[in-house]
């Protein structure tokens, strides 16, 4: 045998290094400084996209940053872009649920319609599993779930939105539906479509939320005005008004809380 045949038997004979520790993996980008990368054919997809599934595959999906999670809902034309787009994306709005709550119009100056629908898409399913979660069981004996639910539906809007959850004698959710859609700074709200409402559908309370474009949870004084103006006109036939939660952009204010109720 020549020398190379013989090195290459030293090498088989050698004993194999002990592995180092390895430390947790905190995110995507943490495992790809870490982890080789050699891409895969995926039908056309950017390389950038087939490195995030390859190591969320290895590390799991947790790891992955909004940025990541937002590229890998681009379709068409929007995969040649590179993780840029997304990241772009997320500063202009502002977050995962900006973008994915951002006004179709203005998502269409930055991507295409197939990229646009996935990002509606993956917000109503957001909604839909809040919901699902919502209608399991009581609601009042979960805040967390009306607080999941209604940051599913309302966190990021551009423009107001106002909600109403409709309870059953047992506080059972019976439906949550939007009652008024508006500017950045004001919804229309009729309490007598609200109590219209309430009995075409049998609730006997309500729980009323909005949003707060501005990003700041605190009710103002017409938020007051109106809260009472419906709590009086449900009073009437009896529907009780349980609360009225103002969605920010960083935690969710309650009216029975504050006092206002």
């Amino acid at each position: 045998m020549g020398s190379d045949a013989v090195r290459s038997e030293d090498a088989m004979s050698a004993s194999p290094a002990l592995p180092a520790a390895v430390e947790p993996v905190q995110s995507v980008e943490d495992a790809a400084a870490r982890t080789p990368f050699r891409p895969k054919a995926r039908g056309g997809w950017a390389p950038s996209r087939d490195r995030v599934l390859d190591l969320a595959g290895r590390f799991g999906v947790d790891v992955m940053q909004d940025a990541e999670i937002l590229h890998l809902q681009m379709a068409g034309e929007d995969r040649a872009e590179s993780l840029d787009l997304a990241q772009r994306l997320i500063e202009r709005f502002g977050g995962l649920a900006g973008v994915l709550a951002a006004d179709r119009g203005e998502l269409r100056r930055h991507v295409g319609e197939a990229t646009l629908l996935n990002f509606k898409i993956l917000r109503e399913a957001a909604g839909r599993v809040s919901l699902a979660a919502l209608a399991a069981r009581p609601v009042l004996s979960s805040f967390g779930a009306v607080a999941d639910f209604l940051r599913a539906k309302l966190k990021g809007l551009p423009r107001e939105e106002f909600w109403v959850v409709f309870l059953d004698k047992k506080n059972n959710l019976i439906l949550a539906e939007a009652m008024g859609r508006g500017t950045v700074d004001h919804a229309p709200v009729y309490p007598r479509e609200v109590l219209r409402r309430a009995l075409e559908v049998g609730a006997t309370a309500v729980i009323l939320a909005h949003n707060h474009p501005s990003g700041d949870p605190e009710p103002s004084r017409p938020d007051i005005d109106m809260t009472r103006v419906i709590v009086e006109a449900c009073k009437v036939l009896g529907v009780l008004v349980h609360d009225h939660l103002i969605v920010g952009s960083g935690k969710i204010q309650s009216f029975r809380s504050l006092g206002l109720l």
